[in-house]
């Protein structure tokens, strides 16, 4: 991993029931499968399978500080109590190594942020910090593709002497998924003025929220925006060192993903070089962006020991990229 630009990013809602229900999954299903195409006509190739979130229907961040900590955090004293200390995460144990600089895309954050010094954050940008002057879009501030490019803008498109470690939080796929954004030209993007038609333009949240059919329609188109909206960054911005892994914080609230679904969230590796998918070649998890129904499934604080096992000096040997001690 060393020299690689790592992205993690979360998609908000991204659950299993985005694949697999039968009202939903057809163009969800469509555009992961066209997603791995196009990556790997570039190059990429990619591995996916599922984590058990300890959230459901909302509480992203107990999803984000699950995964990135390797504890089980499913409730708001769980989670006070845990970034309130030490305990190592994955993008600190990157930060640890000297070697990588670490930052935080959060457009859902719209004010002070303590957190970021837990998760070991050389720099958080917020909604404030990230140039957004276009319209809100229900819940989320920003459309994904503008936070993206805002990324591209402030650390990635930058000279470095240093790799990125970059935690980015995509929100385009909040409830109550209306209106949702549209796939412009990147040169288009802007300070985000152009998205005030668009948003003007959107379904009106009253009108698809309340409707049990709508709602799963809007839902599906979401996540398809969020999806295209990462893998034609990657495509555009990416490059031989640029190792991306993406996955939802949770399933969609029960009015969507139904009353007896399962916690389960897709995750994906992307990599342009081999070596790195060759690190998990044991991990089971099946060929390109979509997991299949019988991929492995683990719960999401098993992924941080098994992510640092895979690339740590001694692959296999328990050693984190940081330094031997610093998984506690």
């Amino acid at each position: 991993m060393r020299g690689k630009d790592m992205m993690i990013t979360f998609i908000e809602s991204y659950g299993r029931s985005a694949i697999e229900d039968p009202a939903i999954a057809p163009g969800v299903d469509k555009t992961l499968k066209n997603a791995t195409k196009r990556l790997s006509k570039a190059g990429f190739a990619s591995k996916s399978g599922w984590l058990t979130s300890a959230t459901y229907g909302g509480s992203s961040w107990l999803g984000h500080s699950t995964f990135l900590t390797g504890l089980w955090i499913d409730n708001q004293n769980r989670y006070r109590t845990v970034t309130a200390g030490d305990h190592m995460s994955i993008t600190r144990a990157f930060q640890r190594t000297g070697a990588w600089r670490t930052v935080g895309i959060m457009p859902g954050v719209t004010k002070g942020w303590p957190e970021g010094k837990f998760y070991g954050l050389d720099h958080v940008y917020d909604s404030r910090d990230l140039g957004y002057k276009g319209p809100k879009f229900s819940w989320s501030t920003m459309p994904d593709q503008y936070a993206l490019k805002a990324f591209q803008r402030l650390e990635h498109g930058k000279k470095r002497d240093k790799p990125l470690m970059s935690e980015i939080i995509l929100t385009s796929s909040h409830q109550p998924w209306a209106p949702i954004p549209k796939t412009i030209p990147w040169s288009q993007v802007g300070d985000g003025s152009v998205y005030k038609d668009i948003q003007k333009a959107g379904k009106k949240p009253a009108d698809v929220f309340t409707d049990p059919t709508k709602v799963k329609t809007e839902y599906g188109k979401s996540i398809q925006y969020s999806v295209n909206s990462l893998i034609d960054y990657v495509l555009k911005y990416g490059n031989k060192n640029t190792v991306l892994v993406f996955l939802g914080d949770h399933q969609p609230l029960a009015r969507v993903s139904g009353d007896n679904a399962s916690r389960d969230v897709p995750v994906a590796i992307v990599a342009h070089d081999k070596a790195v998918l060759d690190r998990i070649s044991h991990w089971g998890w099946d060929d390109g962006l979509m997991p299949g129904a019988k991929a492995p499934v683990w719960k999401m604080s098993s992924f941080r020991d098994r992510f640092l096992d895979a690339y740590g000096p001694n692959p296999g040997g328990g050693t984190a990229p940081a330094a031997p001690s610093a998984k506690r």
